[in-house]
């Protein structure tokens, strides 16, 4: 089978939800005999620099990166909200220089199958239909219109006005769209569900995010150490920023500051945003970008996911779980995880219940690791990437078959 694997962010480093969503899944592929070509755009916002991939980043047959810049500018965001219908979401990753690239890949190789990596690539179908006979099939990683509904509902003033102007004019992409592809590959169960509600009636099918269990290597011996809290994950994405500093003004300062006094918070992520950088709060320790998101993992049993946006999955709690750290989360965070509350994780959502949780676990030092061994044991059974591609490619091998 020959996949063209097409994706807005180039998948290394493998530090974030997408890159981990993206390049696990390849290399599941690739072991299992696929030919895959990566055609990727290298973001202005997330550049990666090419000459410094390493040996083991070789699950690809052939590599194309297209230099985009897709910088968020002030001019261009007013000028689409007061000229243009076009969601602003979407034309930031419309490129000429990407369609050329593509249009030569698809006339130089036959493809069975071309695998956009989130909507933002949906608007290449044209080209891909005009070059190509390859089955066109969205991974979707998120309901993406949904996010930025939560974003703007819990936002305020000026950025809610805003995001209430250009937030429908993606859901009405998101929906215009949703039957050109061949197949629907959704990320979680509710992901689908709410597709086939906005009117989807192609093929679809849940695909979650997998992970290599053995580049997880556990580290138990924290539960005999000092307790510490963590937070990871990109701190230029707003969902995560949004619930950090829901999570620092209603939780930990007003009611985990005063109970535990000497208990440590840590937050890592790329690109933090100056005021986090800068800020001076008791307990909190800002790492910013740090070498290895597993080390910083297991140097704190507990890591936090206090979303209160999102869709989707997120692939930093699953990291977690795959490292045996007990994760407390809101149910929003959770979502597309298949957890028992209490046995793999810890869910919270009011500030109380967050408190609670927090008070349990550095009460209850044994249980607490029990909880990670059994998150660690749901990651090897349930979200193991080779399990999760031979799903995938057996869809594949159906719709090829059919067509």
């Amino acid at each position: 089978m020959n996949i063209l694997q097409l994706s807005k962010k180039f998948p290394y480093p493998v530090k974030d939800g997408e890159s981990i969503a993206t390049s696990y899944l390849a290399r599941a592929m690739s072991d299992q005999g696929v030919d895959l070509t990566l055609l990727s755009m290298n973001t202005s916002k997330h550049r990666t620099d090419l000459s410094l991939l390493p040996d083991h980043f070789n699950y690809y047959k052939a590599v194309h990166a297209v230099e985009v810049d897709n910088h968020l500018r002030p001019a261009d965001a007013l000028w689409n909200l007061f000229f243009s219908e076009e969601s602003y979401h979407v034309v930031r990753f419309m490129d000429a220089a990407f369609s050329e690239e593509l249009v030569r890949l698809l006339s130089e190789e036959q493809f069975d199958i071309v695998q956009l990596e989130t909507l933002f690539l949906t608007p290449y179908i044209p080209l891909i239909r005009k070059h190509s006979t390859a089955r066109i099939v969205l991974r979707s990683h998120n309901v993406e219109h949904m996010i930025w509904e939560r974003v703007a509902s819990n936002s305020r003033f000026l950025k809610r006005w805003y995001l209430n102007k250009i937030t429908p004019r993606l859901k009405r992409y998101e929906v215009e769209h949703l039957n050109e592809y061949d197949l629907m590959v959704a990320i979680s169960k509710g992901d689908l569900d709410q597709f086939r509600r906005l009117g989807m009636s192609i093929p679809g099918m849940v695909i979650p995010i997998g992970l290599a269990s053995k580049d997880y290597e556990p580290d138990f011996s924290v539960f005999d150490r000092p307790i510490s809290i963590s937070f990871i994950g990109s701190l230029d994405w707003m969902p995560n920023v949004e619930g950090l500093d829901w999570f620092l003004t209603e939780v930990w300062i007003p009611l985990v500051v005063p109970r535990f006094p000497n208990l440590t918070f840590h937050i890592a992520g790329r690109n933090p945003p100056a005021r986090l950088m800068e800020m001076s709060l008791p307990g909190v320790v800002v790492h910013g970008e740090v070498p290895s998101a597993q080390d910083f993992l297991n140097a704190h049993p507990i890591t936090i996911a206090p979303l209160l946006s999102g869709g989707g999955m997120r692939a930093k709690i699953l990291e977690g779980m795959a490292l045996g750290r007990v994760v407390i989360s809101t149910r929003i965070g959770m979502e597309g995880i298949e957890i028992e509350d209490g046995v793999h994780a810890l869910l919270a959502d009011k500030p109380e219940e967050w408190l609670s949780r927090i008070e349990w676990c550095l009460a209850n030092r044994e249980q607490i690791r029990t909880i990670g061994a059994a998150a660690v044991s749901l990651c090897n059974h349930s979200y193991d990437h080779h399990m999760i591609a031979r799903r995938l490619l057996e869809a594949y091998r159906t719709l090829l078959n059919k067509s």
